[in-house]
């Protein structure tokens, strides 16, 4: 009865009026004085909280001093005038972000004026050492909602603090889950962008307690409490490279290991346990804790340095978890993205691993096991033909199955960076000699022939093969010259979903079965190579594309297909004249032009890479054979150097060329279009409605937009060199000759200095040092004349570069002088009213704007 006995006094006036709500928050605020008694002080803060939510300005403004006062002076006096002022600040302080500009800025100005120095924070850190439950809790709300606003302030204040740490980190061990919990996230706001204070953290035990947390909460099938200790370990560790090695000393890796069922002592030679390999993943919440456990293996997989058991242990989890585990699609991809560059320290090659797949229609309940087999295989099958070979989702291209496959690629891309590496996987598909060229399952996808309809598993696996194989040829020329000796089995590239020989989809149907003919019959075609077929295909799909009547889901699969080629070539046959002369006496050339010539205006995928791919053929065509540059040169000028190097350059503006970055090469595809594409939809029994699940789709990867980002100004300007001349690729590697021939002169006259210094220094020495001496003036002999040689060389380069540089510059004379007569002849006859045409007419103003 007292205490409404004192709120009604302070609401009334001692005349018994009411007051406004000014008047009655002035008057509590001064019953906030240290003068009055602690039980009016007490009913006073009690009043003002009540009063906080709606005159929250009021109950600042006046009263916010005397309130800080109260918390300094009586928070640890009595437990319950703490709590009450603790949560009047909060209602001060807090900032809503769906609230007004106004409030919001309430909320920070308040904030601030209770950083003003650091006697609130220290006092908040000494409180959650205090007994009282209450307390404890309403000082780590406060100073959650003080670091939300003011982070870096109370981090400041933090460091300073000669009880924070100790204080925070035993609350860890609360047991009261709610104070518990409540520190953790606490921790997670206080830690974040702050090494300083993460390292603190570290050596105060927190990775220890943090873990002991999330065993007691039974791991990642816990609750939300183990997600915010995982947060605070992936915390603790991002971006802190002392954690991470205080954290990799500890006897707490294998624990983390062992949260997702993976044995950290786990033989190199024995497969994984079926309890890691199969688990159930109903439960969202285990899914996302999985998430967090994922990515903190994968910082201790990333080890600087030479690898070391834990890294190895790590990558090896990674990868068991992303190919042969029923785990989700999304974590599948997480893990091997998040698998270490460099793979040498874990040969895929050699590793094996135990696939599993799940029984149609049991809703993945029961699973089959697969034979074993190498972990690289597994992966390329993955690539391949998608997750469990596309029994989950058939016809369909999820977002995050293509996510996983595209994550599989880039494993494959660091695995076979070492070129002996890529060498040995193009020479298992080459045939020995005496027998058939091996059908392995990159080889056979990529020779899979294009016929229409286009079966959408069909050309995604071939679209894939693609990617794959240009990793193998990128930067390995001796992979290249192997590449040219494959030559596929006669039916390995037969059709998967038709059984009718190779035919023009643009006819509209597959002729009729032809008689087998007779192998040994003097008039048999040879055998095509693997880039004969590719240069086949590739014509068969612009074809098809050009056909007037096809549907735009389909007309969009070819062009992904024709990119898929597209880019192929053009890394294979970059810096390889051999396979240029192979690829042009295939009778490519024509496939290639038509494309550049008829594209539209809107359409700068394909015509881009066409340019982009005769403009390599023209750079390095330097063999002799049926077409040369000479032949080539005329096709170039009657299709404009101008036209092509602007369908070059438009490539770059495509959108599905721009949205390529380092991280992911998957796209969204547009909306659905027009119903009579429904045919090309995943079955019903694929699983849930397509409309249900997003779809994605991809053009290129990284790889090939860096490729292209490299070159494609050296394709610019080599297109536009006379046939008989040094290519732009040619010249440059004259001035690296030159460079290095000067290079070694300097090192050699350098060591000619200091062998005559030897020689002056032992010109006094005894018969030993004469003979010495003598041996020395025989190298510095030997050396002169190899510098000698070395500047002749020097010099025959540099005259056969300023020829060439001359032979240019008359040509660009003779060129000049060739257009100003024109342009003079096309005057008169515009005089003489002479018709001109209309592409003569715009060629000419397009010189004049140039001049």
């Amino acid at each position: 009865m007292d205490f409404f006995s004192q709120i009604n006094v302070a609401l009334r006036g001692p005349t018994g009026q009411p007051q406004s709500a000014a008047d009655t928050i002035s008057r509590l605020a001064d019953r906030l004085s240290p003068s009055t008694l602690l039980a009016d002080r007490r009913a006073a803060v009690l009043s003002l909280k009540g009063l906080a939510r709606d005159w929250r300005a009021d109950v600042g403004d006046r009263a916010l001093p005397g309130l800080l006062d109260v918390l300094q002076n009586d928070a640890e006096v009595d437990a319950d005038i703490g709590k009450a002022v603790l949560e009047t600040l909060i209602v001060l302080c807090e900032v809503d972000e769906s609230a007004p500009v106004p409030a919001r800025d309430l909320g920070y100005k308040y904030t601030d004026a209770v950083l003003v120095d650091d006697k609130v924070a220290q006092k908040l850190f000494a409180l959650m050492a205090d007994h009282s439950f209450y307390l404890r809790y309403t000082a780590l709300q406060f100073l959650s909602a003080l670091l939300q606003n003011r982070r870096q302030v109370v981090q400041a204040y933090f460091l300073k603090a000669p009880v924070g740490v100790t204080s925070l980190i035993a609350l860890l061990e609360d047991k009261r889950e709610i104070i518990r919990n409540e520190a953790i996230f606490t921790i997670q706001s206080l830690i974040s962008q702050s090494p300083e204070i993460q390292k603190i953290m570290a050596f105060e035990g927190a990775f220890e307690k943090l873990f002991n947390i999330i065993i007691n909460e039974q791991g990642v099938e816990g609750g939300v409490v183990v997600q915010d200790a995982l947060a605070c370990i992936d915390g603790l560790l991002r971006f802190n490279q002392s954690n991470q090695s205080y954290f990799r000393g500890s006897s707490l890796p294998p624990v983390l290991l062992s949260l997702i069922g993976f044995p950290p002592s786990l033989p190199f030679d024995a497969p994984a346990p079926q309890q890691f390999a199969l688990q159930l993943w109903d439960v969202p919440q285990k899914r996302t804790n999985t998430s967090f456990v994922v990515g903190v293996i994968g910082l201790l997989a990333r080890h600087a340095g030479p690898p070391d058991v834990l890294s190895i242990s790590c990558t090896r989890c990674l990868v068991e978890l992303g190919i042969s585990s029923n785990a989700p699609t999304g974590i599948k991809a997480q893990a091997l993205h998040l698998i270490p560059p460099n793979l040498s320290s874990l040969p895929l090659a050699e590793m094996v691993v135990t696939p599993y797949v799940p029984v149609p229609d049991t809703n993945g309940e029961e699973w089959d096991r697969l034979e074993p087999a190498s972990a690289l295989d597994a992966l390329v099958e993955l690539v391949l033909h998608g997750e469990y070979n596309s029994i989950i989702d058939g016809d369909r291209r999820t977002k995050e199955g293509m996510e996983l496959r595209g994550a599989a690629v880039a494993v494959f891309q660091n695995f076979v960076q070492k070129e002996e590496i890529s060498e040995a996987i193009v020479r298992a598909m080459v045939a020995q000699p005496g027998s058939q060229a091996p059908v392995t399952p990159l080889l056979y996808a990529l020779t899979t022939v294009p016929v229409s309809p286009l079966v959408i598993p069909s050309t995604t696996s071939t679209h894939f093969a693609t990617l794959l194989f240009s990793h193998l040829l990128r930067f390995s020329p001796r992979a290249k010259v192997l590449a040219r000796s494959i030559v596929p089995q006669a039916g390995s590239s037969g059709q998967s979903h038709n059984d009718s020989s190779f035919f023009v989809p643009a006819d509209g149907g597959a002729p009729p079965a032809a008689p087998e003919a007779d192998d040994d019959g003097d008039d048999a075609d040879p055998p095509q190579t693997l880039l004969q077929i590719l240069s086949e295909h590739l014509s068969l799909a612009f074809l098809a594309r050009s056909r007037a009547d096809l549907p735009d889901r389909e007309a969009r699969e070819w062009d992904r297909l024709c990119v898929g080629y597209l880019c192929l070539l053009i890394q294979w046959l970059w810096e390889d004249p051999a396979a240029v002369r192979e690829f042009l006496e295939a009778g490519a050339l024509g496939a290639l032009v038509e494309p550049i010539n008829q594209g539209a205006e809107e359409d700068t995928l394909i015509p881009g890479l066409c340019a982009f791919l005769l403009g390599v053929c023209y750079e390095f065509n330097r063999e002799p054979g049926e077409v040369t540059r000479a032949t080539i040169h005329p096709i170039l000028t009657r299709l404009g150097i101008d036209m092509l190097s602007g369908r070059i350059t438009h490539l770059r503006d495509d959108d599905r060329f721009k949205a390529i970055g380092p991280d992911s090469f998957v796209l969204t595809p547009p909306a659905a279009p027009t119903p009579h594409h429904q045919g090309h939809q995943a079955p019903a029994s694929a699983g849930v409605p397509k409309g249900e699940v997003e779809e994605g789709e991809i053009w290129f990867d990284w790889a090939f937009v860096d490729f292209w980002k490299s070159n494609y100004y050296t394709i610019q300007k080599g297109i536009a060199v006379d046939p008989n001349s040094l290519s732009s690729a040619a010249g440059q590697e004259s001035a690296m000759l030159i460079a290095s021939l000067k290079d070694v002169i300097r090192n050699q006259a350098a060591e000619i200095d200091k062998l005559q210094s030897q020689i002056k220094s032992l010109s006094t020495s005894t018969d030993e040092a004469r003979i010495l001496r003598l041996l020395l003036t025989y190298n510095v002999t030997t050396l002169r004349a190899q510098v000698n040689t070395l500047t002749e060389q020097v010099a025959s380069v540099e005259e056969k570069r300023r020829d060439v540089e001359k032979e240019q510059e008359d040509l660009l004379v003779l060129l000049d002088e060739l257009n100003s007569k024109r342009r003079r002849d096309k005057q008169r006859m515009r005089e003489a009213g002479l018709e001109v045409s209309e592409d003569e007419a715009e060629e000419d103003d397009e010189d004049e704007d140039e001049e």
